[in-house]
């Protein structure tokens, strides 16, 4: 596997990529330490932004409000903090909104989001934001955010059509989304044609592939199945085969580092220069990822 990562390295030819993570606030304070600990790790790879997540229903609300704070006071990173429609009127939206523009957060993740407990048919609350395209619009009537919104390869779980789940991209991005984010999507042909479709819909902003490095594969298979992300067979295999292995974390590991590198190498050949990883609040195989693609380090 060593071998086959420097080949991979040599058959980069292009520029470095812009990067961007992802964090979720985390549940206890041993997890705290681990994700100060990624965000200095991952910090050095001078990131466009990183992403805090909101939980379901705004489950997360207040930790995320640390955790972004905690990156607006120990780094220099600029901090892009979720906000969804769930559970909330306008007005406490807004003033989340305008708490955030007088803290110096410029960037937001503007998401419709699930509820509680990620089960459930959606339902949005009266006096609040309906969807993500309604959110969009009042965050910029609130002040100069750049905002990202979400899309999906292989469309939202729960959208009744491929066609409407572009209609919604649509009408986020005539709303005033700067930028979309995708879920991520481990066949890129699926991301490639997805990205296609995008633009024939006359969908310009930039789409920045999600990039999701397999920490766990079991974990990842399990949340793929709730979030409507598909596992290739080829995929399943190719960690199967590890796992009779002495030092099976160890070739797995690389193994993630090999197939996220790829994905994104594949990308780079079509013109894409911007990826978002999510973290899940681990460094190493991001790491060993960015090193591959040659994005510089900063020694600050």
């Amino acid at each position: 596997m060593t071998y086959m990562l420097e080949q991979l390295k040599d058959q980069i030819d292009k520029a470095a990529p812009i990067v961007s993570f992802e964090f979720f606030p985390p549940k206890n304070e041993d997890g705290a330490e681990k994700l100060k600990k990624a965000i200095h790790a991952l910090s050095t790879f001078s990131p466009e932004y990183v992403s805090v997540t909101y939980g379901a229903g705004g489950s997360t609300k207040e930790q995320t409000r640390e955790i972004i704070n905690y990156i607006n006071t120990e780094t220099n990173l600029t901090a892009a903090p979720h906000l969804t429609c769930v559970g909330a009127l306008k007005e406490e939206t807004d003033a989340i909104a305008t708490e955030c523009l007088s803290s110096g957060v410029t960037h937001i993740v503007a998401l419709r989001g699930d509820m509680p407990g990620m089960e459930g048919t959606y339902t949005p609350l009266a006096g609040g934001y309906a969807y993500a395209d309604e959110l969009v619009s009042g965050l910029r009537n609130i002040g100069n955010f750049t905002i990202h919104v979400a899309a999906y390869p292989e469309v939202h779980p729960q959208a009744t059509s491929e066609q409407a789940d572009l209609d919604h991209l649509k009408r986020k991005a005539d709303a005033g989304a700067d930028f979309a984010i995708t879920q991520y999507c481990f066949d890129t042909d699926v991301m490639l044609r997805f990205i296609e479709k995008a633009r024939a819909q006359g969908i310009t902003l930039p789409i920045v592939p999600g990039i999701m490095p397999i920490d766990n594969f079991t974990q990842i298979a399990n949340f793929s199945a709730r979030c409507g992300a598909s596992i290739p067979k080829w995929l399943t295999t190719a960690f199967e085969q590890y796992e009779s292995y002495p030092n099976t974390q160890e070739a797995q590991n690389a193994m993630a580092v090999y197939i996220a590198t790829e994905q994104c190498r594949l990308l780079m050949q079509e013109g894409i220069d911007h990826f978002h990883f999510y973290t899940l609040n681990q460094a190493p195989i991001i790491t060993s990822v960015c090193d591959l693609l040659g994005v510089k380090r900063n020694h600050d």
